[in-house]
């Protein structure tokens, strides 16, 4: 059986929707995220960019900062997608929300909700494209994100946990995504080749290979464990948590991206700011990004001569364009290339 809804406004027809159409949108999200092939290292983000538009449903705005971890968004009706006043709604509230929060993070939510569209369109579930008229925010390309390698230096001597310590060197050595390393299992481990497998996007399996410096840290934080997450939290997992993301040994839960990033936001703000000494005023600055270790590693291999063939196996990118905002030389780099190929400089006086 199924309902007969008005069709996307502006035309008079009446387009038939499969009976199996979610009430809650809440609901359609789900079932997308479990149907369309993502992989569950992408499922997280995935699930965060799309019921951000929960709120924007029903004319609010997602909390910004610490205030959005934990907070429910409001119960939408999947069905108000298809109102013929949608469209003009859900326009003015990522206008809004453009306002309030960086052009990648908007742009991100609406790739998402574009992708899930396409997908519920395609069972039934909607007779029409409520964002039709929403373009992508124009984000300049940042030539800032890497960290420099004096940064680096200061990140690994800097005092932090173990398990911190131990993350963040595994993302700069292997140029891997966080998401990546965070759904590391001990079973991929293969520590004396210093490698694992990784579920990269698009749900392929990949290897990621890191150096020493992981090496020496990856038996102090696994302490014998030989099954279960690489990566825990500090306390018990919670009820109702995967099995698959709970230590079988510890009974501690895998560590969510959410929580690293947290982390390692407040526990860089020194670094990102060093010269502010009052904790207040350090409070209300940000700090480095996880991101910004792949990011840092992949333009530090760039700059030592990296060809791009390796560079793009160990990004793993589909493309060299994708690569390319990630490898770019730093302003320091460019300079040392050019005084070391300064003639006068090499002994070539009175050469042009």
């Amino acid at each position: 059986m199924s309902e007969a809804v008005p069709a996307p406004w502006g035309t008079a027809a009446v387009l038939p929707l499969h009976a199996d159409r979610p009430a809650a949108y809440a609901d359609a999200v789900e079932a997308y995220l479990r149907s369309a092939g993502i992989g569950a290292s992408s499922r997280r983000v995935y699930r965060i960019s799309l019921m951000s538009w929960a709120w924007l449903a029903t004319g609010q705005q997602p909390p910004l900062g610490r205030d959005r971890r934990g907070a429910a968004p409001p119960a939408a009706a999947f069905a108000a997608l298809d109102d013929p006043t949608a469209a003009e709604a859900l326009a003015d509230a990522f206008a809004r929300r453009a306002a309030l929060v960086d052009a990648d993070t908007v742009n991100r939510e609406l790739s998402v909700l574009k992708a899930a569209i396409a997908w519920w369109r395609q069972r039934g579930w909607l007779a029409g494209n409520p964002i039709v008229g929403i373009e992508r925010r124009p984000a300049p390309p940042d030539r800032t994100r890497a960290l420099s390698r004096e940064q680096i230096a200061a990140l690994f001597t800097a005092k932090a946990p173990l398990r911190e310590r131990t993350l963040w060197k595994a993302l700069y050595e292997t140029c891997a995504r966080a998401e990546e390393i965070l759904c590391l299992d001990i079973e991929d481990l293969l520590l004396a080749d210093k490698r694992g497998r990784v579920v990269s996007k698009g749900g392929t399996i990949d290897w990621v290979h890191w150096q020493s410096g992981t090496a020496q840290l990856l038996p102090r934080l696994l302490k014998g464990r030989t099954r279960g997450p690489v990566f825990l939290t500090d306390r018990r997992a919670p009820a109702r948590t995967p099995s698959g993301d709970i230590c079988p040994v510890t009974g501690r839960a895998r560590l969510s991206y959410r929580r690293a990033a947290e982390l390692f936001e407040t526990l860089t703000r020194p670094l990102a700011h060093p010269g502010i000494a009052d904790p207040a005023e350090l409070e209300t600055r940000g700090g480095w990004t996880l991101h910004q270790l792949r990011h840092s590693s992949l333009t530090h291999e760039a700059e030592d001569g990296t060809n791009t063939p390796t560079l793009l196996a160990r990004s793993r990118h589909a493309s060299v364009r994708s690569l390319e905002r990630y490898a770019r030389p730093g302003v320091d780099a460019i300079a040392d290339h050019v005084a070391a190929r300064d003639p006068l400089r090499r002994g070539g006086r009175g050469r042009v």
